[in-house]
C-alpha cells in the first residue's frame, strides 16, 4: 500500500524546524574576544590576557599565574594562609568552607557555608561564593554571584555575572573530545578537553540551566531558567531557548 506523506498544512506546521537566525542576529566570532567580553579592569588578574585573543587561551596558565601573584600582593591588605592560598584581610571566610591552591580571594569576597574551592581559582572583589557551590580552574571578575549550588569549572565570569541557583557549567564533552567554539560563520578548536564557559560582563544566567562545553555568552545577555546553553550567545539579548534568541529593546 502507498503511503501519502503529504501531510496537512495545520499539522506539518507543528513539526520544528532548524532556527535560521535574522541578519542582525548572526553571531560571529568577534563576540569571542576578550575585548568584547570583558572589562579587564575589574579583575586582579588583567596581565594573565595580555597577548591572548580569546578567554580560554588563558586557562592552562590560571595556576601559574596565581603564584607568581599571590608573591606580589601587599601583606597589609592580604594574608597567605596554606600551600599558594591568599586571602584578603577583609574577605569574609565560613569556617565550613573547603579551599585548596593555588587561589587568590579578593578584598570584601563572601565565601559561605560548604563552598569547594578546588584550586587554580581568582576569586575578585566582592564575590559571592554561595552554599556548596564548587570553583575549579576559574577566573571570576569583581562582584561576580555564584551563591547557590553552582559549578563552575574552566571557566571565566566578567564583571557582575550572575548564576542563579543550581545553574552550572559543563566542562568536559561527553565523547571526551577536545572542545570546539562554535558560531554561525567559524568554529575554533580550543585544543582543550576541558573548557567550560567564557561569560562576559553582566550576564544573568538562569536557575538550572546547564552551560555545555565550549559555550560564550555575551554582555549583558540574560539565560532563561532550566535553559542548555550551546555555542557563541551574540550580547545584549535574552536567550529563551535555541531557537529563540531575541534582542533587548
Amino acid at each position: 500500500m502507498k503511503n501519502n506523506w503529504n501531510l496537512p498544512t495545520q499539522i506539518s506546521n507543528h513539526f520544528p524546524t532548524r532556527f535560521v537566525p535574522k541578519e542582525g542576529m548572526i553571531v560571529k566570532m568577534e563576540e569571542c574576544k576578550i575585548e568584547n567580553l570583558y572589562n579587564l579592569g575589574e579583575t586582579i588578574a588583567s596581565k594573565i590576557f595580555e597577548n591572548a585573543i580569546y578567554p580560554w587561551e588563558v586557562l592552562p596558565k590560571i595556576g601559574d599565574f596565581i603564584k607568581e601573584l599571590g608573591r606580589t600582593l601587599d601583606k597589609h591588605e592580604y594574608e597567605k594562609k596554606g600551600e599558594d592560598i591568599w586571602i584578603a584581610k577583609t574577605a569574609t571566610i565560613a569556617p565550613t568552607a573547603l579551599i585548596k591552591g593555588p587561589a587568590i580571594i579578593g578584598k570584601n569576597a563572601e565565601i559561605r557555608h560548604c563552598a569547594f574551592i578546588r584550586g587554580n581559582a581568582i576569586i575578585g572583589e566582592g564575590v559571592v561564593v554561595g552554599n556548596s557551590t564548587e570553583l575549579k580552574n576559574v577566573i571570576l571578575f569583581n562582584k561576580v554571584q555564584v551563591p547557590h549550588y553552582n559549578y563552575v569549572g574552566d571557566s571565566i565570569l566578567g564583571y557582575k555575572a550572575h548564576m542563579g541557583a543550581g545553574a552550572i557549567t559543563s566542562n568536559v564533552k561527553s565523547d571526551k573530545k577536545l572542545v570546539v567554539v562554535k558560531s554561525e560563520t567559524k568554529e575554533i578548536d580550543t585544543g582543550l578537553k576541558k573548557c567550560g564557559a567564557m561569560i562576559g560582563d553582566e550576564v544573568e544566567v538562569g536557575c538550572g540551566s546547564v552551560l555545555n562545553p565550549g559555550t560564550v555568552i555575551g554582555k549583558k545577555t540574560n539565560i532563561y531558567p532550566l535553559s542548555s546553553v550551546r555555542k557563541v550567545v551574540k550580547q545584549n539579548c535574552i536567550y529563551k531557548n535555541q531557537n529563540e534568541i531575541v534582542e533587548k529593546k
